[in-house]
């Protein structure tokens, strides 16, 4: 005879385990390990979200237009973002995004600093969309805000090794428009910048819920 015919309680599922019947998306439904269905999400939205800010960069040829990408990318980026966060369910996944983002900028000619932004803002990103459960869209919104300032970094080395950045940047695009960007980037435009990303970056994540919300209503994020 089983257990369960002889009256035997029945097994206790243990804590790390999915909830029975949950949805495969649900939040109960995983576990606290990455595995590989996820960072297959982590390099397609990581593909998606590179494809957004190189296409917004390009505006970059106009100096006045290269001051203001850190106002616009949030705007378009919040899309794909908002829909990564439907396959977000573990902690891990958004700072491994900004981390990834870092190192692409690195390796595409914006410096380093971009790897400690994206690592540090991908960081309490990740906070804040666990901290809702993941499942608060309203967390999702402002996750989004505080990750878009990732950006600043590509900025930084304007200001803090401009010495031998600006050479390059000059070989590539001449004396007048070096000239006429650190017109705009003097350094108060840092914070500026900083704000910038924040406040376009809530805007884009509301603008991605919007468009979303079937996507948030199918993963239980209300």
């Amino acid at each position: 005879m089983t257990q369960q015919q002889q009256g035997g309680p029945a097994p206790i599922p243990a804590s790390g385990d999915a909830a029975v019947g949950a949805p495969a998306d649900s939040p109960t439904s995983t576990g606290r390990r990455l595995n590989g269905k996820d960072f297959i999400n982590i390099g397609i939205f990581t593909a998606l979200y590179f494809v957004v800010v190189f296409a917004v960069a390009c505006l970059g040829f106009v100096p006045i237009l290269m001051a203001l990408i850190c106002g616009i990318v949030p705007l378009i980026a919040g899309i794909p973002y908002m829909l990564y966060l439907t396959k977000v369910r573990k902690f891990g996944m958004i700072t491994i995004l900004g981390l990834l983002i870092g190192i692409i900028m690195f390796i595409t000619g914006m410096g380093f600093f971009s790897i400690g932004t994206g690592l540090v803002f991908g960081l309490a990103a990740d906070l804040i969309w666990k901290s809702g459960g993941y499942a608060d869209a309203k967390r999702g919104i402002v996750s989004h805000g505080v990750f878009s300032c990732w950006m600043v970094g590509n900025f930084l080395p304007f200001w803090l090794t401009a010495d031998t950045y600006l050479t390059t940047v000059r070989s590539q695009y001449g004396d007048a428009y070096v000239t006429e960007l650190m017109g705009y980037l003097q350094p108060w435009a840092c914070p500026c910048m900083l704000v910038a990303a924040l406040v376009t970056g809530l805007i884009g994540g509301w603008i991605g819920y919007k468009v979303l919300r079937k996507h948030f209503k199918r993963a239980g994020i209300a």
